[in-house]
């Protein structure tokens, strides 16, 4: 992509053209070095005029992470709180990170599908992206695409987690507002509900709960209390407590009473605890971004091609251990690139 392109990107993008934007989270999502390249510049170029945040994104813009239980009926869900807020004017942009085949790295990507009347709503965008079966790969799109649209004009950003355990905390490391979304389910609602992801809710939030079926709805209740409790014994003393408040995504029942305590937990982090959350974010996020900028200069290093089928034959043989074929590929990084290469599992300082 020449730089006129990225000039015509950037352009696109502030005058919020829905096909500008969509080309852009494609160049951001790319794993190729040259687009990743391109992608870095069009995102710092994008950076340079948000000076007042020092590139932790407008504060003005509310980001919403949301998941939940398989069944719980997530997108119907986001659709039902999409449209909502975009009949008060606001301009959401969902991001729904689909689960990508760790065979074939192919995703299913059938969010639009299910978010029919949003999808065609102008003023939501809806991007389906696959997580590509790494949790790096979600930090680093996902994040950058919040960019693209909030740079765009969208000043609510939904996303939407595969739900599958650690994505929830990969994401509720990039919002504002982590949304749990649960069921009622014959009095063992708390029965798969990990303590870590009690731990970084926000919000709960009992779908499924249409007061046109009063026996469902009464086990709605019944669930939310349950939970409220629960969460008490989680968080400390002085803690926010994450409220837990019952709604029907079908029918969009009290979808409004969610968004409030969306709001209501904004309020409680305040101006100055969203700017430090979020400079918090970019911190953990630059590492994030270093150690998957290591994974990809070792799969492309010119050292560890030479010797990969070898050792991978030799491990697969049973001669020669994990260990010692790990420490043979950062060798021959090492002997190309001059340096030690730091361990993909090292923590943030």
């Amino acid at each position: 992509m020449p730089a006129d392109r990225v000039r015509d990107l950037l352009d696109g993008i502030r005058e919020g053209r829905r096909a500008a934007v969509s080309r852009a989270i494609t160049l951001v999502e790319s794993t190729k070095p040259a687009h990743r390249e391109q992608a870095r510049e069009l995102l710092t170029r994008l950076a340079e005029s948000d000076h007042s945040t020092r590139g932790s994104g407008p504060l003005g813009v509310v980001r919403v992470g949301i998941s939940g239980v398989p069944g719980v009926g997530k997108s119907t869900f986001i659709e039902s709180l999409g449209t909502l807020l975009t009949g008060q004017g606001h301009r959401v942009g969902v991001l729904a990170v689909d689960p990508s085949s760790v065979r074939t790295g192919g995703s299913v990507l059938g969010d639009k599908t299910r978010m029919a009347r949003l999808a065609v709503d102008p003023n939501a965008f809806i991007r389906p992206s696959p997580s590509a079966g790494t949790l790096g790969g979600v930090a680093r799109a996902t994040v950058q695409a919040m960019t693209v649209l909030e740079a765009s004009g969208y000043d609510v950003v939904l996303v939407e987690t595969v739900g599958v355990g650690q994505s929830e905390v990969t994401v509720a490391g990039m919002v504002d507002t982590f949304l749990f979304l649960t069921i009622a389910n014959t009095g063992d609602q708390l029965q798969g509900i990990k303590k870590g992801i009690l731990e970084i809710t926000d919000v709960v939030a009992v779908n499924k709960a249409d007061p046109a079926d009063e026996a469902r709805a009464r086990q709605a209740r019944a669930a939310a209390r349950e939970l409220s409790g629960a969460l008490r014994l989680v968080r400390g003393r002085g803690e926010w407590v994450p409220p837990v408040v019952t709604a029907s995504g079908l029918t969009g029942h009290d979808v409004d009473g969610v968004w409030d305590q969306v709001m209501a937990h904004r309020d409680h982090l305040g101006e100055e605890g969203l700017r430090h959350k979020r400079a918090q974010q970019q911190l953990e996020f630059t590492w994030a971004l270093v150690r998957d900028e290591l994974d990809q200069r070792l799969r492309h290093s010119a050292g560890v091609r030479a010797i990969r089928r070898e050792v991978s034959e030799q491990v697969l043989a049973g001669e020669l251990p994990a260990t010692v074929a790990a420490d043979r590929l950062l060798a021959a990084y090492d002997d190309v690139s001059g340096a030690p290469v730091e361990p993909p599992h090292v923590a943030a300082e």
